[in-house]
Order: C-alpha cells, then sequence, then structure tokens
C-alpha cells in the first residue's frame, strides 16, 4: 500500500532504548502525524543511516554505549551540517544543555519531560527544516530558471514570466506540510492553481474542494469535521467532513476571505493543533490533508476592518501566491483567445475560425475584470454566433469599451504631470495622445481611432497635418 510519508524528509530517533524508541515513534506518529520515521539503537550506526536515507532531523539521546550523543552530535554537524538535531536526555542538566546548544543542537529535552512540550519543539524543528529547504530549492529554480515538472502545468496557458516565476515557487514548496494561500481576482485561475499544488505534492488521497462563501457557522463546522449520529436534530446517521475525505490529499477552501470570526477561530485551531472533533464526539481526529486556500478579496484591508483575523492570516501566509490579472500579462491573451476558439470550437463541431489582426489588438487595450474567465465566456460566443471564415468583431464589440482605459495604479487624482513640470500645451497633449493611441493600435487607424473616440477621417486628418508640420 502507497502511504504518504510525512515529513518529506525522514526523522530519525537514536537510543540505546528499544522501548523509549517504540513509545516515542507511536507518539510522534499520533502526536503529529510524523510517520517519516527511521529508528537506530546503536549509535554507531546513525551516521550510515544518515548517509544513505533522506534524513533531515535526529532526535538523539546523550547516554548510550559505544559511541556517545555528545561524540555523534560532533559528527553530524561536521559532516552533515544541513541536518538539524534536537537532544532528548534522561539528564536534566542546564551546563550539559547549554554545552549541547553551542555544539550545534537545535533544541534540547528531559525524557521526563512533558509530552506536549516535546511535541511542540519537534513540530517547531520540522517547520524550521520544512523552509531551509523550501528556501534552498527556491534559490536553485530560480536562479537555472528551469522547471522539473512542466507537465503539471500543461492545462494552464501561458507564456508570461510572472506566472512561470508561480510555478517554480509552487515546485519549491510542493513537499512542505504548511497551508498555502492563493490570492488573486476573480476568474484568474485559483482553482487551477491549486490541483497543480496537489499534484506537485504527489499525494495519494483526493484534492476535496469547499466553497465557504455563504456558510453560516454550523454548516462550516459540519461541512469540515462531520457529525457522529445524534449529535443534532435530524442527524440519523454518522457523517464524515471534508477532512476526512481528504486524508493524504489535500483540502482546498475556497473563498477564505468570506469565512465569519466564528468560523475563521474553529480553522485556525484547526491549523494549529492538527486535530479536530466531529460534530458530537468527545474523542479528536488527526487531520491528515494538507491545506489550500484562496480567496479574490484583500486580506490585509480585512485585517485593518477587524473582519479577519491576524492570527489566522499569518498562519495561513506561510506560503502565499498572488496570481497576476489578466492585463497585467497581455503576452498570454493571443495565447488564450488560440486556445478558447479552438475549444470551443470542437465543442460546437465548428471549424476553428481565423482570427482578424485588429482583434487581438482590441483586446490587449481592454482591462478584462472578469480576467481568463470572461476571455473564454467571450471566445465561446463568438464562436456560437461564428458563419464565415474570418471570426466576427461583434461580440467583443459589445463587451469591450474602446474608450475605457486600463488599471493603473493611481487612484484619484490625475497624476499624468508632475507638479514642478510645464504643463504640455493642448496642440502638444492631443499629438501626445495620437501617438500613444497609434501605438497601442500597432499603427492600426481604425482601431486607433476608436480608442481616441473620434472618427477614422479625424484621426487621419491629424495624422496628415502633424506630417506636414515644420521641425
Amino acid at each position: 500500500m502507497n502511504i504518504n510519508r510525512y515529513p518529506s524528509f525522514g526523522i530519525l530517533l537514536v537510543d540505546d532504548e528499544p522501548s523509549f524508541l517504540r513509545s516515542l515513534s507511536i507518539a510522534l506518529e499520533r502526536g503529529a502525524g510524523y510517520n517519516h520515521i527511521y529508528r537506530c539503537e546503536d549509535s554507531r550506526e546513525a551516521m550510515s543511516i544518515i548517509e544513505n536515507e533522506p534524513i533531515g532531523l535526529v532526535l538523539l539521546d546523550l547516554t548510550m554505549p559505544h559511541l556517545s550523543g555528545e561524540e555523534l552530535l560532533k559528527k553530524i554537524v561536521q559532516e552533515y551540517p544541513a541536518v538539524g538535531v534536537i537532544i532528548i536526555s534522561g539528564l536534566n542538566q542546564l551546563e550539559t544543555a547549554v554545552h549541547c546548544i553551542r555544539l550545534g543542537a537545535y533544541d534540547y529535552f528531559v525524557k521526563t519531560t512533558e509530552e506536549d512540550r516535546l511535541m511542540e519543539g519537534i513540530r517547531r524543528a520540522v517547520q524550521m527544516q520544512e523552509m531551509r529547504q523550501e528556501n534552498q530549492e527556491m534559490r536553485r529554480r530560480f536562479l537555472s530558471d528551469t522547471l522539473e515538472r512542466p507537465d503539471v502545468f500543461s492545462k494552464i496557458i501561458t507564456q508570461n514570466k510572472g506566472m512561470r516565476s508561480v510555478f517554480q515557487y509552487l515546485e519549491s514548496v510542493a513537499g512542505s506540510s504548511q497551508p498555502v494561500l492563493i490570492s488573486g481576482e476573480s476568474g484568474v485561475g485559483k482553482e487551477q492553481i491549486s490541483q497543480a499544488i496537489h499534484t506537485l505534492s504527489n499525494q495519494v488521497g483526493p484534492l476535496v474542494s469547499v466553497n465557504v462563501a455563504g456558510l453560516d457557522d454550523n454548516v462550516f463546522a459540519d461541512t469540515l469535521f462531520g457529525h457522529n449520529r445524534g449529535a443534532f436534530t435530524g442527524a440519523d446517521r454518522s457523517r464524515s467532513g471534508m477532512i476526512e475525505q481528504a486524508a493524504n490529499g489535500t483540502l482546498f477552501l475556497d473563498e477564505i476571505g468570506d469565512l465569519s470570526l466564528t468560523s475563521q477561530v474553529k480553522l485556525l485551531r484547526l491549523l494549529q493543533e492538527g486535530e479536530y472533533y466531529p460534530l458530537g464526539s468527545d474523542r479528536p481526529k488527526r487531520m491528515r490533508a494538507r491545506v489550500i486556500v484562496a480567496t479574490h478579496q484583500n486580506l490585509e484591508e480585512k485585517l485593518k476592518k477587524g473582519e479577519f483575523r491576524k492570527d489566522l492570516y499569518y498562519r495561513l501566509r506561510i506560503h502565499q501566491i498572488e496570481i497576476p490579472a489578466l492585463r497585467k500579462r497581455k503576452d498570454d491573451i493571443p495565447l488564450l483567445l488560440e486556445y478558447f476558439l479552438a475549444e470551443a470550437a470542437a465543442e460546437m463541431g465548428k471549424s476553428k475560425p481565423t482570427i482578424p489582426k485588429e482583434l487581438t489588438i482590441l483586446l490587449a487595450n481592454y482591462a478584462f475584470p472578469g480576467n481568463v474567465r470572461e476571455l473564454k465566456a467571450l471566445a465561446y460566443d463568438a464562436v456560437s454566433q461564428h458563419q464565415s471564415k474570418i471570426l466576427s468583431m461583434d461580440v467583443f464589440r459589445r463587451v469591450i469599451d474602446p474608450n475605457q482605459h486600463v488599471e493603473t495604479s493611481n487612484q484619484g487624482h490625475n497624476s499624468l504631470f508632475k507638479a514642478e513640470q510645464t504643463l504640455p500645451t493642448l496642440q502638444e497633449a492631443g499629438d501626445l495622445l495620437i501617438e500613444e493611441a497609434m501605438h497601442r493600435a500597432q499603427g492600426n487607424q481604425s482601431l486607433a481611432s476608436r480608442l481616441l473616440g473620434i472618427s477614422q477621417p479625424a484621426l487621419s486628418k491629424r495624422l496628415k497635418r502633424k506630417t506636414k508640420e515644420p521641425l
């Protein structure tokens, strides 16, 4: 049976007491979901295991025969500095603990210390190792500008450099157990990104998607956690929640920005503790799914208004991805248009129409508030009405207002002209506007005139007069 190993790197337990190794292994799996574990009773074999297995963290006893924990610690730090080491010793001595930390140990715990404190320390060490590995992976990918699994992104139609950087980042964090926050406007393809993350993670379980917008607190809890029989009126049988259905896979929560404050608390506890209680149950269950969330809202603005919890926000944004809007990656518009027209034609049993050159220029000057989803809808509508060889631009013209301006970062006051600069004359401003319109229309006077809101003859007249003016 294929079982997901978590974390992505191995945790090596080194102790000469078999009973302690067994009990610690059980505690790690039940308490934190860690099942990528190696055990070593003879400290002399530890270095060989580290050499041959993907060990990222070592839990090490100090007092052992043959090779002491201190000697082994020195060897690990010297030969494998990237491997973290936590000392778990029967000696409750401050001086020993300080000495081990100075030698390079990540932390020091006493075996008799309460289990919760030990587990929390191990969780912190695992997270630190995950972040270190992710940073190394990101540095390597960005410097080499490569994608190791381009096939995963084959359904995301793009040639944009910004999107390629997103893909490289996704490959870097795919092995992490931490949540991923996907932000971006509606229609940019957040669902496709969540599917790519799930595929890259090599999860054996399914991707389970839940749109949390509009769910009240009780429905949210029941949807995620499930319930036992008799938990509430009408609960005549037990039902597993989405978390359980996503076991060894991925749980995708869409529109997380619409979650109520009460439900946000429930989600925060789930992420922090990794446990949840089905409604009507007093026995916790461990979450065995990676969590991905998405929103089209500005969570930082919601933070300022008190509509989103800070602790949850910072917990979710450990890995954050901003999907650029279509208007910010105009080089993708011709590619997407070709793809959607071909797809629509195939579905409707028609031949793919020829795209007029003017159409791609017109689309490049449109803000696309609905992003990729809007472009797809326009393409399908155009193909459904298509009759001749050349694709008609009527569908697009009805929707696209050629006089609108593409969104800019300036709000309110028009800051095209700097206060310290002399204003241009009306003649000069008009010439600059015509020049920009012709540039956007790639020299097409018909399109440029529509962008300017004047007739094509009027524009032609202005251009001729400009060429006759003396230098």
